[in-house]
């Protein structure tokens, strides 16, 4: 590499550093109200992510009347002809932040998730299966009534009770670099660092 080039690169490998590898590029998925679809889905080294946001009939959806409750929904399916271990770290705060289900408004303001992460069993990574072909879902609706805390593959969460949005344009994604630790010696597959944003509106 020419000198110039990597005194430009420099500062960039150093920012990088902290999130990938090297400055190997993200991948950047959102939709709008206006997109012609309403759910990201891609395929990613043999695995399936999709996220979206689900109307109360169950239906992927962007744009949703006042008063209506609406759930996130996000899955990872094992396309590959492997067995993998995959500990959901997606939806644990302490690993990936505070974004995961996290709504703002036009104006930046937070409301928040809805719910409060409580902790998870710290067992080993063998207590998560992810075999071919298997599919691994989180649903949450944003109003939620259930009063006593729940489990969600080795996790526990407890409901915010969140109310109804009212009318105006919102936002909700995150960002994540997926782990997948092959049953055998052979090296775990690791992704880029995906991100995913979904603007939504409410009228």
């Amino acid at each position: 590499m020419k000198t110039n080039i990597f005194n430009i690169c420099l500062p960039m490998l150093l920012l990088c550093g902290a999130i990938t590898s090297g400055c190997e590029q993200d991948d950047l998925w959102e939709i709008f109200p206006d997109s012609e679809t309403t759910a990201i889905k891609k395929v990613v080294d043999g695995f399936e992510f999709k996220f979206c946001l689900l109307n109360e009939a169950g239906e992927a959806a962007t744009v949703f009347n006042e008063g209506e409750n609406f759930a996130f929904y996000f899955s990872v399916t094992n396309k590959t002809n492997e067995n993998f271990y995959f500990f959901p770290g997606f939806a644990y705060p302490e690993f990936i932040g505070n974004d995961f289900c996290k709504v703002y408004g036009s104006n930046d303001q937070d409301y928040g998730k809805p719910y409060t992460f409580r902790g998870y069993n710290k067992i080993g990574i063998a207590a998560y299966p992810f075999n071919a072909d298997e599919t691994v879902v989180f649903e949450q609706p944003w109003v939620d009534s259930r009063d006593s805390v729940w489990r969600w593959e080795h996790g526990f969460y407890e409901s915010t009770h969140q109310e109804f949005l009212e009318k105006g344009s919102y936002r909700t994604g995150f960002k994540y670099r997926f782990e997948f630790v092959r049953t055998n010696d052979a090296p775990t597959l690791y992704t880029n660092t995906l991100t995913f944003k979904i603007n939504f509106k409410i009228q």
